[in-house]
């Protein structure tokens, strides 16, 4: 037994979940991105370790 006709309101959650999984991808791109650029160029700062810490 299938579901025949959509309803309205699984029309706008379909939409919405498009748009909140378009935003994520965009986010996690736009994450990617910074993170190559920045160990391309070599503007990473290494802390050093400090002694004595266990």
């Amino acid at each position: 037994m299938s579901i025949r006709t959509t309803h309205e309101i699984h029309e706008r959650r379909f939409s919405r979940n498009v748009g909140v999984g378009l935003a994520l991808v965009a986010f996690v791109v736009i994450v990617f991105g910074l993170t190559v650029v920045k160990v391309t160029r070599g503007d990473f700062e290494q802390v050093p370790a400090t002694e004595g810490q266990d």
